[in-house]
Parts: structure tokens; sequence; C-alpha cells
């Protein structure tokens, strides 16, 4: 899938807010490359095949589409996409690829880590730690527990191979229901989250925002669960009824929760969830490690080589879904 005419380089128009992204000469090594920040990005695009979207989640390509018109290909540094797609952009027959994979190992880490956290009650050792308070008591072991993840992608599947790797049982919940696979005991059906959630200790969010999956997580799911459990979620925060979980969390009808994206973001001052001492809030940090942003730059390089060359891209969309389908 060679775009330029005659073996020219193709030309990628590249949006950046602030920081330019990492490996740009190897990008312009295999193309003529356009810098622009949102304001000047239609200029950009006048004649471009490839939008490389660096500035993960401005809505300048929705609001400059009419310049969009030569657009062969567009491709995101962000996994989830959600919030970026739009009608034109769906019917058009633009390729459209993101960053599945590149932060799922560290997301899968920090989900292990809040699991550990909570069974450990480290943050109430902290809060005792401040008070020079000591005052033992025992804690909860984390070999044999069940954890449901919700999400059964890229980060879903390296989740649930940490956990199994420190002796938890992990099970699945994905669009479907279908038998377990090498990854989780078995897989049930997300829309049916209410009635699989009582047997669990933990409950993982990593799946994709989308139409099905907005809301997932609410009073309805929230009550079915385990007054022991926990909730987990690394997958955005809309998959949860905000209001739904700080009563459960208030009325201690599950028994904790651990943030890393909530709804809205940022969490506002004064917001009920700031001072429930059964949560743990951190700012959307589970992927951003010291070196993901070289991580993902050198994703789209090899994607760049593989467009040049006429080779299928990594990482496709479906746009019609909203995310890279399982294939």
């Amino acid at each position: 899938m060679t775009v330029a005419a005659g073996g020219a380089k193709p030309v990628v128009a590249v949006l950046y807010r602030e920081a330019l992204p990492p490996r740009l000469a190897e990008i312009e090594a295999l193309a003529e490359v356009r810098l622009a920040k949102a304001d000047a990005l239609a200029g950009a695009m006048d004649g471009a095949d490839v939008l490389y979207q660096w500035h993960s989640f401005s809505p300048a390509l929705r609001e400059n589409w009419g310049a969009a018109s030569t657009l062969r290909w567009v491709h995101v540094s962000a996994a989830g996409v959600s919030q970026l797609m739009f009608d034109e952009l769906v019917r058009s027959r633009i390729q459209y690829t993101n960053s599945r994979g590149v932060l799922s190992r560290a997301i899968a880490e920090f989900a292990l880590g809040f699991v550990l956290d909570l069974a450990k009650d480290s943050q109430g050792s902290f809060r005792r730690q401040q008070e020079q308070r000591w005052e033992h008591r025992t804690s909860r072991k984390i070999q044999g527990q069940r954890a449901l993840v919700v999400g059964t992608g890229s980060i879903g599947r390296e989740i649930a191979s940490l956990f199994r790797a420190v002796g938890m049982q992990v099970s699945g919940a994905g669009r479907s229901s279908r038998p377990g696979d090498t990854d989780f005991d078995e897989i049930h059906s997300s829309q049916e989250l209410a009635r699989i959630v009582p047997i669990f200790d933990y409950v993982v969010l990593a799946a994709p925002l989308t139409g099905q999956t907005r809301g997932l997580v609410g009073a309805e799911a929230l009550a079915a669960m385990k007054p022991s459990a926990h909730l987990i979620n690394v997958g955005r925060g809309e998959l949860v009824e905000t209001d739904a979980l700080v009563d459960a969390l208030a009325a201690g009808s599950i028994a904790g929760a651990a943030l890393d994206v909530v709804h809205p973001e940022p969490l506002p001052a004064g917001h009920p969830l700031w001072a429930l001492e059964n949560v743990i809030i951190t700012p959307h940090m589970s992927g951003d490690t010291e070196d993901y942003l070289d991580d993902l730059g050198a994703l789209f390089v090899e994607n760049l080589r593989r467009y040049c060359q006429g080779e299928p891209l990594q990482n496709v969309v479906d746009k019609q879904l909203g995310f890279v389908a399982a294939s």
C-alpha cells in the first residue's frame, strides 16, 4: 500500500500540543513531515496522506474534517479512541490505527499493585505510620482469590497473566461468553455483570469505552458484589456510574475501590470520592512509565515503515466497534 505516486515519500501531518513526538528523525527519513498544532492542522492536512495524532485526545481532526479529504491513514498515540470517533470518520475509507498493547504490561502491573495495596492495607499502614501508631492487624492473602477482569483485550490479558502468576483465579468478561482460553478460566458476557460478580473478590475494569460499556458498572452490579469485594478501574472512568459507586462505598456494600480513572476527570476538589478512606485514587497514570513516550513513538515508526512498504498495519481499529477487534 505505497500511497505516494512515483515512489515519492508519503506526506505525514503530525498533530502535537507542546512537545514534539520522539523518533522524529526516523519519521522524517520515511516521509515528508508537516508539524502542526491544532490551530494549524487544516493547512498541514492539505494534500497529506497520513495524520499522526500525537496529541492523543485532541478534537482537531473532527473540527477540521473538511481539510482531511486526502487522508488515507490516521494513527493515534492512545489505546482508547472512543472519544475520537465521529460519524464522518467512521463512514470514511480512512484506515485508523491506535497504540493498543504498548502500555498493556505497565497497566497490568498497576492493577496488580492495586490488588496488593488493597489486600495488605498499605494505605491503612501509612495512615498509622503518620500518626506514629503501632497497631498490629491481619491482612488478606491473594493466593486463591477470584478476580473478574472486564475487558479481554490486550490489557485484560496482561492483567490476567500477572494475576495468575501470583496464584489468583481469573475469569474474564467480554462482548460474549465463551469457554476459557489460555489467559482466563472462563469468559462471561459483560452484559450480565450483575449476575456474574457475586462470586468474585476483585472486579477489575479494563474494557474500552463504547456505547455498550458506558455505565456498565452501576447500582445493580455494585449491589451484587460481595461486601468484602473491591472494584479496580484501570480502563475508563465512564465505565462506572460514579454516584452509584460513591453510594456503595459510603454504605460499605463493597469493601473498597482503587481508581486510576474516574468520571469526571480530573476529579474536582470537594468530590465525595476524595474523602472516602476505602478508596485509592491515582491520576490516570497506570500506563505512564518513564519510557512510555518512546515506546509509543516506536510503534508509529514501525507502522509507517509498513505503510511505505505496502504491508498490513498493526492495530487497525474496527471503527464501528471503536477498538481493535480480536483476530
